[in-house]
């Protein structure tokens, strides 16, 4: 691929929130040009593609036969991913999909087998993983200050969201829980869990007691009863023989205590550092990284699998949560 050549990207979805920023970035970069949005609905897409001047589709087919894209980002509403990501799979187009993947396990290994027959680049945006507090721990962890680890926690708070599935919060939103305490702990090889359903609307609020298989327990609290308003609406907590770290709220603070030190190394974005402290630019760096993947050849930063392994987790979960035992999880 000529490293100079600007890839050509085109998004799938008009949303205000992630379709958006799929549209800004690739608007935005220097190497990329914006290839066509597509939206469900003619109005909709228009407005997003006139806001970015590119053509709106509301046809997938016709997107990709007259855009020719070099990638496709898939920011659908939630429950609505499976059916186009295949579609773009099976006309041999390289993807980016927003989490979760989809839903259902089976349809999950679908897509991913079908594009890896195609042998094709399916990345995932987990986004959490290029928060800075995030990249310090997992870079903490990796050189032993910590040493061996012996529990962590993610707590992660806010509103109920569009989707009508009974364990939306589980699979949609925690699936970054499941997410980032394996990235950062190993794999999980079993669950324990309780769920509330407090107002008809789903599962809203659950706990989970984990197992991992380098032998440390571990906690996970997701709830859809709370507000993103709240202080402290997101926490990651790990600990080890030699020491402890601390995320909160994902961008905000990441902070190390040496076992028996009470002098802490804290990091937090300064007064000129607005895009380290911005949520939405953990997306703009993971990116970075994608893209850099996609030029090389090389396997996406975070590959579709990773979606499908939380999805797994989440079962497992629900098993857990129904049956009333604690259920494996193989790694």
């Amino acid at each position: 691929m000529d490293p100079d050549r600007k890839l050509r990207i085109a998004v799938v979805g008009t949303g205000e929130w992630w379709g958006y920023q799929h549209a800004r970035i690739y608007h935005s970069r220097a190497d990329t040009e914006l290839a066509g949005i597509l939206g469900r609905g003619r109005e909709k897409a228009e407005a997003r593609a006139t806001e970015f001047g590119v053509r709106g589709y509301t046809d997938l087919a016709e997107l990709l036969e007259t855009e020719r894209p070099d990638l496709v980002s898939v920011c659908l509403p939630n429950e609505a991913h499976y059916e186009t990501t295949l579609a773009i799979i099976r006309a041999g187009v390289p993807l980016f999909v927003e989490k979760p993947l989809v839903f259902d396990l089976e349809q999950a290994d679908s897509l991913i087998t079908e594009a890896a027959q195609r042998d094709l680049f399916f990345a995932l945006d987990f986004n959490h993983r290029y928060a800075k507090p995030v990249q310090l721990a997992k870079a903490a962890i990796e050189s032993g200050d910590l040493g061996d680890i012996h529990f962590a926690t993610w707590r992660f708070g806010g509103e109920i969201g569009t989707s009508t599935h009974p364990h939306a919060n589980l699979i949609e939103t925690q699936c970054h829980g499941l997410d980032m305490l394996e990235h950062l702990c190993g794999p999980i090889d079993s669950v324990m869990a309780q769920m509330i359903d407090p107002a008809g609307k789903g599962y809203t609020s659950l706990a989970v007691a984990l197992h991992f298989a380098c032998g440390a327990v571990g906690s996970l609290v997701g709830s859809y009863d709370s507000s993103y308003a709240y202080p402290n609406t997101h926490m990651v907590e790990v600990n080890g023989r030699d020491g402890r770290l601390l995320i909160e709220d994902t961008v905000r603070r990441y902070t190390f205590n040496r076992s028996g030190d009470e002098t802490a190394q804290v990091w937090q974005a300064g007064y000129f550092n607005d895009r380290e402290r911005e949520f939405h630019r953990i997306f703009d760096r993971h990116v970075d990284a994608l893209l850099e993947a996609f030029r090389k050849g090389a396997e996406p930063p975070v590959h579709a699998r990773a979606g499908r392994r939380a999805l797994a987790l989440a079962w497992a979960i629900v098993e857990s949560f129904e049956s009333g035992t604690r259920v494996a999880t193989d790694p």
